[in-house]
């Protein structure tokens, strides 16, 4: 459905300053997939989606959707596919079945079959409540149904979605991710773009791990995880007036068999061990030999934060 090799952007500023925004992005997406663009803020994610949605020409690179040429032939790039981008596209002072309808016409329905599938999207999206008010008067959740709406009134083969629930409360998040759902099982391929690692595990197939303009890595939720490897322990250590005893303590489980990383930031220690109950008593008794007292201890599985650590050395929860 979407194939790209080596996608760049590069902004100028002044005569010999330039900014890579994306660099050499490769990727494919096949069709019926949910593929997401999983990195913080300013990564490159949005810029990316941006591209690939003809809103900006790449600097290099290729790029085709649905076997058409992104470069050569935007137009018909445009009328396969549908977009949502982070701050909405509805008309706030029209109504929202008003907003589905001019959008329906715009890409070339009849004005009653613009009328069939905004009534038909309303539905599916529990908005019969309040389709006539104007969209100024709704809330977070219900404007973002209506964006969602918007991008799917024309029945597109690919549908972008860029940080499609940011600002969200939980319970909308959860709602909108059920609806993301559904629109896959009808069959229409998803581009999706989020910096919450919760987001792309519930909802992709498949995730790219972006970072500085650049995919680091990617694969299912569960691929990625299994990368990282073992379970990640927590410790929140007591301060010591020994820093050489804190020290030598460090170094004996960086030596120790069954851990695979540790990362110290001040009394903060992050490990990545095997996957074994034991390994958590004989961590605790490690520290113990050593005088160390825990203040506080805890206990996972992989995360995709994991994921992004160990790619790129920085976690995403601390941006």
């Amino acid at each position: 459905m979407v194939r790209v090799e080596k996608l760049q952007k590069i902004y100028h500023a002044g005569k010999k300053h330039e900014v890579k925004a994306v660099r050499n992005v490769s990727l494919a997406i096949q069709r019926g997939e949910i593929y997401g663009l999983l990195g913080p803020n300013g990564a490159g994610k949005s810029t990316t989606m941006r591209m690939l949605a003809t809103l900006l020409r790449p600097s290099g690179g290729q790029a085709f959707i649905a076997g058409i040429d992104l470069l050569r032939n935007p137009d018909a790039v445009r009328s396969k596919i549908g977009y949502v981008g982070q701050h909405g596209g509805s008309k706030l002072w029209a109504s929202g079945m008003e907003n589905l309808v001019f959008q329906g016409r715009i890409y070339g329905l009849s004005k009653s079959e613009s009328e069939h599938r905004a009534g038909n999207l309303v539905q599916a999206l529990d908005l019969h409540a309040v389709c006539d008010r104007q969209v100024k008067a709704y809330s977070g959740g219900q404007k973002r149904k209506v964006d969602l709406a918007i991008g799917m009134v024309h029945s597109p083969d690919l549908l972008f979605l860029d940080e499609p629930t940011t600002g969200l409360d939980p319970k909308s998040r959860a709602e909108f991710w059920g609806y993301v759902r559904t629109i896959r099982t009808n069959g229409t391929t998803i581009l999706l773009s989020t910096h919450y690692l919760d987001e792309a595990d519930a909802l992709c197939d498949r995730v790219a791990i972006v970072d500085r303009g650049t995919i680091q890595t990617e694969g299912s939720p569960e691929q990625l995880k299994m990368q990282v490897g073992g379970d990640r322990i927590t410790l929140q250590l007591q301060e010591e007036g020994n820093r050489g005893r804190e020290q030598d303590c460090m170094d004996a489980l960086r030596r120790a068999d069954y851990v695979q990383r540790l990362q110290q930031d001040g009394q903060s220690v992050r490990l990545n061990v095997d996957s074994n109950e034991k390994i958590l008593s004989e961590v605790i008794r490690l520290i113990d030999h050593y005088g160390l007292k825990i203040l506080r201890f805890e206990h996972a599985r992989p995360t995709l934060d994991d994921v992004f650590l160990q790619y790129t050395g920085r976690s995403m929860l601390a941006q």
